[in-house]
């Protein structure tokens, strides 16, 4: 029988159409960009840093996770480029098999060591490595409970926990997390998984993680923080939101990205020798994608080897913090219950915030206007996050700038 005799040719043309019609009715980044407001996938021709370039201007960056302001770092450039001679741009397959270099061996060696944890592995990002531990750990008759507000990733690898129940309850909220554990403590007769994030990404606001351990011990939970935004920033060592709680040794698995202040790409977990051992043979997230390359991890080595050496640059970055919120709550912004490098500016409404981004970069300012779903629905934002290596004279411009467009659009006296 001919192949052809068996293709449904009425049928074909309606189910493609099916597929790919959703597609075209997405007008939605066609309306932002008709009302002049569209901010997202702006090209830069320059580096992470303080100042950046688009096209012929020059803008203040405040739209950066370059915490420690390490991207740029001549250190850090120069170990990258020296992996490339060594080792070539990439691994061409997996940590599982062909992939594992051994400069991977000591950053996870390095890793562990600075995070005081047993054992540690690396991703080739920070959002496989969320799917890889979330979606593996917790199985069949086990609960995962997530505060409302974490972070994509971490919903996404609580999907793939086949046969996981997911729970959600009230951001930063431990009474209702208690009160989860009481309605399904019948149910949950099996393992029980917090993952929370350590800073969160939009408002800056740290966890109680304090509460969350006491919660875990009375009720048999384990405790995972995703510490991208706290890593590097947050603990007298850097060491991020368990350091800074003083509460390492109680909190059982750490994830943390390179992206943020470690300047490269990738993520990695830390925690126990017998978890780390059945993620890494496991984590469908990291045996079936290629391993980091050679100049990510060698950026994170020397970043880590800056960030022990250096501790001013945390100092130098909690005081450019502390300057801007003064400021922006001075001119009469709403910057929320951020307790960290990442401010955000208040607006409300959507359209809003994506005509204040636009009118700062129209005054020589980047920033990041963030819309629902990723905040709630009226409390759209305008998302600021600091370096180290900001000068004053920078967020003195960008303060100026903020006062004009905040009057202009009504949204400060």
């Amino acid at each position: 029988m001919r192949i052809s005799a068996l293709k449904p040719a009425a049928a074909y043309p309606s189910a493609r159409a099916a597929l790919f019609d959703k597609c075209a009715r997405y007008t939605v980044p066609d309306e932002i960009q008709a009302a002049g407001v569209y901010n997202y996938f702006r090209v830069l021709e320059s580096g992470q840093d303080p100042i950046v370039r688009m096209g012929d201007r020059e803008l203040v960056m405040l739209g950066s996770n370059n915490y420690l302001g390490l991207t740029s770092h001549p250190k850090i450039k120069e170990r990258a480029a020296a992996a490339v001679r060594k080792y070539g741009s990439g691994c061409a397959g997996s940590r599982f098999l062909n992939g594992t270099l051994d400069i991977h061996v000591q950053l996870e060696e390095r890793l562990a060591a600075f995070m005081r944890k047993p054992a540690c592995i690396t991703f080739s990002t920070g959002f496989l490595a969320n799917l890889g531990v979330i979606g593996t750990v917790p199985g069949k008759g086990d609960a995962i409970y997530l505060d409302r507000q974490d972070h994509a990733c971490i919903y996404d690898g609580a999907r793939l926990a086949i046969g996981a129940e997911v729970r959600k309850f009230r951001h930063n909220d431990p009474g209702d997390l208690v009160r989860q554990l009481a309605l399904h403590q019948e149910k949950d007769r099996h393992g029980k998984l917090l993952v929370v994030d350590g800073v969160f990404s939009m408002e800056g606001d740290i966890a109680p993680i304090p509460a969350y351990a006491d919660i875990c011990s009375e009720w048999g939970v384990a405790l995972m923080i995703d510490d991208a935004h706290g890593v590097g920033v947050l603990g007298a060592s850097g060491r991020g939101t368990a350091e800074h709680f003083g509460l390492e040794e109680r909190t059982d698995i750490i994830m943390g990205t390179f992206s943020k202040s470690l300047a490269a790409v990738g993520g990695f977990i830390v925690g126990d020798e017998d978890v780390v051992k059945y993620i890494k043979h496991r984590a469908r997230a990291l045996i079936f994608t290629a391993a980091p390359p050679p100049a990510s991890v060698a950026a994170v080595l020397a970043a880590l080897d800056i960030i022990d050496a250096e501790p001013e640059r945390r100092a130098k970055l909690w005081d450019n913090t502390a300057f801007m919120m003064t400021g922006l709550r001075a001119i009469g912004f709403n910057c929320g219950d951020s307790q960290t490098p990442v401010i955000p500016v208040i607006v409300g409404e959507d359209y809003l915030a994506f005509k204040m981004a636009s009118r700062l970069d129209e005054e020589g300012v980047f920033v990041n206007a963030v819309v629902s779903p990723a905040c709630a629905p009226g409390r759209a934002l305008i998302r600021t996050s600091y370096m180290a290596t900001h000068e004053r004279h920078h967020l003195t411009r960008a303060l100026e700038a903020f006062q004009k467009v905040g009057r202009e659009l009504g949204i400060v006296p």
